[in-house]
């Protein structure tokens, strides 16, 4: 009896086996997830800084910019009857009564050109794009005409037309904007706008004797607009041929709205970009004239979006976000040494290894608010990783374990930087780098008896 006893190996108590180490380092990589998503959280607090100081330093210097115009604004008579009952005579009595209504005319063709300075302002640690335009519009205009909907030539108010321009940004406005129609110049003035609903501002003209102005089939008109703006600029074709040029010295724009620039005369360098804009009437839903109302017509404006390219705090949440990958494959770097050495590790000194890998981010955002991205994540990858390896020289006793732990740790960092730093190819090179760690796993796993 005695030695059969002998023979049979003692069992390993459970909490002293490979399943029961594996459940409490799993079960502290999710309890890691906490103060991570306070992190995740500071970087939002942070982004969220960064829109408002933002905001302030456009709202001082001037917003984005949206033009919708030069429109022909020609008012009209109608007449509308209303029916009432005399009360003395119960007869029924017919009353007319006048009302101005307005028509609106755009431009049979309208070439714009624009001239954009861009320079970047700062403001604490945070930067905001700005730009001066100076807007050159020039077309012409053809007589109004009322004949399709049986409005007779009497009842229009031909000498109190305008031109009316609706846009956003009056305060930036650098000039006095006149424009030429016809050889008679006429001056803006900003107009209010009672109309709760409607987001954008006015300039409009002194009234226009189109009899006199509009002696042609054709009038031509040109005038000037020079803005401090930022973030971007936008129009919407109302001429029945709308063209832009847009020239500046922004090196990386991101072209916005309902149309793109034409591929084969756009140019981007690193001294700025030059696009060209063609829009037919046919290109777009909505006729040259409009009766009563002046439709709402931002869906179809297009433009140049001036932003900065590469968002620091963009970068460092998509880093946080691979933030339960490194701890998790951190844990089992040391979990398997652990299992392959036997060498004891406490779950007290996984968690102060988790918390070296958490403070990589709190690292890393508040770095990159004095730095660049790069530098900053090397900064803080080289921290976090000196720190765990010298920690691990006193828990693993050997030193070939610390400096593999570093070239691990050195690789995963690399691994996730490049991941963070592509955009098309992130999932292919993420998918094929899981698999090769994963294959690694297998490997150094093999020998291990995971039933003691």
């Amino acid at each position: 009896m005695e030695t059969t006893e002998n023979q049979n190996p003692t069992p390993t108590p459970f909490f002293q086996s490979n399943t029961a180490k594996m459940i409490m380092v799993g079960i502290l990589t999710f309890v890691l997830l906490i103060p991570l998503e306070f992190v995740k959280n500071l970087i939002t607090e942070r982004s969220t800084r960064q829109e408002e100081v933002i905001t302030e330093i456009n709202d001082k210097w001037g917003e984005s910019v949206y033009f919708y115009g030069p429109i022909l604004k020609v008012p009209y008579t109608s007449f509308e009857e209303t029916l009432s009952i005399n009360q003395k005579t119960n007869e029924t009595v017919k009353q007319q009564k006048a009302i101005t209504k307005y028509a609106y005319f755009f431009p049979e063709d309208l070439k714009a050109k624009s001239n954009v300075t861009t320079k970047v302002l700062n403001r604490n640690n945070y930067e905001s794009v700005v730009y001066s335009s100076k807007m050159n519009f020039d077309g012409h205009y053809i007589q109004p005409d009322f004949s399709s909907v049986n409005i007779p030539s009497e009842v229009i108010q031909w000498n109190k037309a305008t031109i009316l321009i609706k846009t956003t940004n009056l305060k930036s406005i650098k000039n006095e904007v006149k424009i030429n129609l016809g050889g008679t110049k006429f001056t803006f003035e900003p107009v209010y706008s009672n109309n709760p609903n409607d987001s954008t501002q006015a300039l409009e003209t002194g009234f226009i004797d189109l009899k006199t102005i509009l002696k042609t089939d054709k009038t031509n008109f040109g005038f000037e607009i020079t803005y401090n703006g930022s973030k971007q600029i936008k129009m919407v074709p109302i001429g029945k041929t709308t063209q832009l040029s847009m020239q500046s010295n922004w090196s990386s724009p991101s072209f916005t709205g309902n149309f793109l620039p034409d591929d084969k005369t756009k140019k981007i360098d690193a001294n700025g970009f030059t696009a060209n804009w063609k829009i037919l009437h046919i290109n777009r839903a909505f006729s040259q004239q409009f009766f009563e109302n002046l439709p709402d017509l931002k869906t179809y404006a297009f433009g140049v979006d001036f932003v900065i390219p590469v968002n620091q705090y963009q970068q460092n949440e998509r880093a946080s976000k691979y933030g339960f990958l490194v701890i998790g494959l951190t844990f089992l770097i040391f979990f398997l040494i652990q299992s392959i050495s036997k060498i004891k590790i406490h779950i007290f000194q996984y968690s102060m290894i988790g918390l070296a890998l958490i403070l990589f981010y709190t690292l890393l955002i508040s770095i990159t608010e004095h730095s660049s991205f790069m530098k900053a994540y090397l900064i803080a990858a080289f921290a976090v990783i000196t720190l765990i390896s010298l920690y691990s020289i006193s828990i693993l006793k050997e030193r070939k374990f610390p400096l593999f732990i570093a070239a691990s740790l050195t690789g995963l960092y690399t691994f996730i930087y490049v991941i963070i730093q592509l955009e098309n190819y992130a999932l292919l090179v993420g998918s094929i780098g899981l698999f090769c760690i994963l294959a690694a796993v297998m490997y150094f796993s093999r020998k291990i008896d995971w039933n003691k």
